[in-house]
This record gives structure tokens, C-alpha cells and sequence, in this order.
């Protein structure tokens, strides 16, 4: 069984290690791969897109371990979910939301069992302690039911689907911005179409319009380094991007900023 790891643990210390280690001890052949380990410390919102951005792409049946944990030790509970296709293991406090809102038959357990923990807990890693062996536990064809009981109200971050306004206008807003100054947003093409860029459909920003749309970072238009455009990116979400340099420093773009859609018919 396979079982990945995203979490802002960081690779300098002995974390992601000890929580392989704890998966190894219950399951000596599950298969581990880790995702990221570098989620911004405490950003519960970046490790839910990330995970949103990467999970499906592993086989049916993967177990995926997501620990970003400000609240570890706290009243915040630790969860169990289960749908039609994945499992999914770490903390109540919204970083499984965009997950639970694409995929279907969502259950939700409150892992309260604590014959599947590693003891003596710790308050202050329940990664290791509770996690961990939890999902190697799954791996080992442990039934879900048998964790804990069913739950309904989780904790869920602000909807992704941006909002529809009077008339042809979508309120958007940026979701994440990559490494590359990227600004990923919340639109999809149940909003939008590239087509649409061609009908007169533009992005407004920071006082910026952009109208301009490419198929891939690197088709030749024409533009200078520096011009902004709209671009599909791998995640299913509507980019806004730069040739050759950043269009986060270019609008100076934060996550949450708004994204309105205008010019679109109708």
C-alpha cells in the first residue's frame, strides 16, 4: 500500500524520519513518498491546495498523510477520511477542505481509538504518535469504522468556486502563488474558457487588466519580457503569469487578493 507524506516539517530535522519510522514499525513493506516536506510553517491554506494540486495523481487506494498542525496538543481532532478513491490522515483544522469539496462519498472519522496510536503520545507530534500508525495501520486493511466514530462537522476552509456577480463577472481571488511568481486563482473552466480571452474576456487586478491568454508559458506572441497573461495550469485552475519574470512582484499580489473576470457575454 502506498502512503505519501505533505507536511511543513522541513528536512533538517529528525521529523519526517520518525514519522517514516512509525509507519515502517506497524507496516515494515508499505511504500512511502513524500510529496513536499516544505509547506510554509503553519500555513494550513498552501498544504490544502497542495494537496489538492497532487493527490489524485497517485493510484487508487493511496493513504495520504498530511500533517501542517499549529493546534497539535490542543482540542483540534485528529481525522480519518475516507472517499470513493483515496484515504486521507492529520488534523482537523481545514487542510483536507478543497479535497473533501472535489472528491466523492466523503466519510469523515474522529480518530479516537487509541489502540492504532503509538504510545506514550506526545502533545506536541501526533504526526508520529497518531498519524502515522494510523495510516500504516490502514495499509495493514484495517477498516476505517474502526478508528472512530463518523463526524460531520469538520472543519472547513472558505469555499474555493469563486462568487458570481450581477451581469457577466465572476469575483475571484488568488489561491496560491508558486515559486515562479505564479498567481494561481480559483477560476476553472466551469467559469471561463481560453476562447473567451479571444471574445473580449480580461482579468482585473491591482488596477491591471490582463487580456492576453497562452496556451503553454513559452508560445511565442509577440509579448515583451514582463507581459502578463492568463495560462490553464496543471492544477485544473486559471493562472495569471509573466514571460520571462514574476507576475506576483510584477502586481505585488498577495494569496487572497481579488481576481475579477469581466468582458465575458452574457
Amino acid at each position: 500500500m502506498l502512503i505519501t507524506l505533505l507536511t511543513d516539517f522541513g528536512t533538517a530535522d529528525y521529523f519526517v524520519g520518525a514519522l517514516k519510522g512509525a509507519i515502517l514499525s506497524v507496516n515494515a513493506r508499505a511504500q512511502i513518498i513524500g510529496i513536499t516536506q516544505e509547506i510554509p510553517a503553519h500555513d494550513v491554506q498552501a498544504g490544502a491546495f497542495t494537496l489538492l494540486a497532487a493527490y489524485s495523481s497517485f493510484p487508487t487506494g493511496t493513504i495520504h498523510v498530511a500533517v501542517v498542525d499549529p493546534g497539535v496538543g490542543s482540542a483540534r481532532r485528529p481525522l480519518l477520511i475516507a472517499t470513493r478513491n483515496y484515504f486521507f490522515v492529520g488534523p482537523d483544522n481545514g487542510l483536507f477542505s478543497y479535497v473533501c469539496e472535489r472528491e466523492q462519498g466523503v466519510r469523515v472519522y474522529q480518530l479516537t481509538n487509541e489502540k492504532f496510536f503509538r504510545a506514550p503520545v506526545s502533545a506536541t507530534f501526533h504526526g508520529r504518535d497518531i498519524f502515522a500508525p494510523v495510516a500504516a495501520a490502514l495499509s495493514n486493511n484495517v477498516p476505517p469504522e474502526a478508528f472512530g466514530e463518523l463526524i460531520e462537522d469538520y472543519v472547513r476552509l472558505d469555499p474555493l468556486a469563486p462568487l458570481r456577480e450581477s451581469g457577466a463577472a465572476w469575483s475571484a481571488k488568488i489561491i496560491h502563488i508558486d515559486r515562479f511568481g505564479n498567481l494561481i486563482t480559483n477560476i476553472t473552466r466551469r467559469e471561463l474558457s481560453g476562447d473567451e480571452f479571444a471574445e473580449g474576456a480580461r482579468l482585473e487586478i491591482g488596477g491591471r487588466e490582463i487580456s492576453s491568454f497562452r496556451r503553454f508559458y513559452a508560445e511565442e506572441t509577440g509579448g515583451a519580457e514582463g507581459e502578463l497573461f492568463a495560462i490553464w495550469g496543471s492544477a485544473g485552475f486559471l493562472e495569471i503569469a509573466a514571460n520571462r519574470a514574476s507576475a506576483a512582484r510584477l502586481l505585488h499580489a498577495e494569496r487572497g487578493q481579488t481576481v475579477r473576470v469581466a468582458g465575458l457575454k452574457s
